[in-house]
This record gives structure tokens, sequence and C-alpha cells, in this order.
């Protein structure tokens, strides 16, 4: 069992950054790969990064290349999201979950809003 708790989102203009992060609890915790996915308001949810177990291997959306950065700290049970130069698009409730592979998220945080201001 893992237990997922996202916090960093907030009002931000357009041009700025946040950090999320998702702090996880649970012995495997560390075992699992990770993603960050968002959903905008009245769009379907989508992942916008993963991270390996390791660490050592990543992967984002088209729209979010070069803008953000998955990263995770296992001694501390923590993943994070670095976002910089945010866009009005990216206004979303954002949610980190855990996989244990196979494109199948068993474990979801509750969420957290982020609002790009133009």
């Amino acid at each position: 069992q893992v237990q997922l708790v996202e916090s960093g989102g907030g009002l931000v203009q357009a041009g700025g950054s946040l950090r999320l992060s998702c702090a996880a609890s649970g012995r495997t915790y560390s075992t699992y790969a990770m993603g960050w996915f968002r959903q905008p308001p009245g769009k379907q949810r989508e992942r916008v990064a993963a991270i390996r177990w390791s660490g050592d291997s990543t992967s984002y959306a088209d729209s979010v290349k070069g803008r953000f950065t998955i990263s995770r700290d296992n001694a501390k049970n923590t993943v994070y999201l670095q976002m910089n130069n945010l866009k009005p698009e990216d206004t979303a409730v954002y949610y980190c979950a855990a996989t244990r592979g196979g494109g199948v998220y068993e474990y979801w945080g509750q969420g957290t809003q982020v609002i790009v201001s133009s």
C-alpha cells in the first residue's frame, strides 16, 4: 500500500514557476515508478511526466518538454515536479500516482490545484 499527498500548487502569473511535491508513505514506495498527471477544467486527465523507480529515466508530454522537470528523492520518499515558464493552459488539478509497471497507476494522491493567470 502506498499513500500519496501532493502539495505546492497555487496561483502564479504566466512565465512564473512552481514546484509540486508528492510525499509518499509505504515501505515499498521506492520500487514504484511515479507519474504526474493533470486534469484541466472540463478536459480529460493526461500524464505530463513520469520517472522510473531508480530515477534514471524520465518521460514528458510534448506540451511540457523543456519546461517541466520530474525528479525523485527516495531517501525522502518524495517526487517533485518543477514547472517553469508556466502558461495559462497549464491550469489544472495536478495529481501524482504510483505504478509497478504496465502503465497501470494503482495509487493516486488527492490532487493540488495550479492556476496560471495571463
